[in-house]
């Protein structure tokens, strides 16, 4: 039963640990592309001269919510504690609420409105991982 218990957070912890993985590494590694592509997406928006600061930002947040997501998922397998899984479920509804702004700024309703599906899963997993620290899972 434990582990049936165990499914739901680490497959939401896993989700978002793959997601900003992948969005904040490639940030890294491909960096002169990610920031050539956001000066024309923001080129008429009133953050068209914040993509300089902002983009190191938004990379360091995603990066550090999918790793604590992904530590979150070892923690809880080794000991069952929810402490790092909270720490990247909030960061990680931090940053999808950073980039819904930033689309939403841009007047990019398309690119917002598929975040809402992130922001939902984000938090599925603030709750739950609250959940498992106040019932002492």
């Amino acid at each position: 039963m434990k582990t049936l218990l165990l499914s739901a957070p680490v497959f939401c912890l896993a989700f978002l640990a793959i997601l900003f993985l992948q969005s904040g590494l490639d940030k890294v590694f491909n960096y002169k592309g990610n920031k050539e592509w956001l000066d024309s997406h923001f080129a008429k928006s009133p953050l068209k001269n914040t993509v300089s600061f902002l983009m190191p930002a938004i990379t360091s947040l995603e990066v550090f919510s999918g790793v604590f997501c992904a530590l979150g998922i070892i923690q809880l397998m080794v000991d069952g504690s929810a402490q790092m899984g909270l720490i990247g479920s909030q960061l990680s509804t931090i940053s999808i609420l950073a980039l819904f702004f930033g689309q939403r700024v841009a007047q990019d309703y398309e690119g917002a409105a598929t975040l809402t599906t992130y922001f939902i899963i984000s938090i599925i997993s603030n709750y739950l991982m609250w959940d498992m620290i106040k019932v002492g899972y």
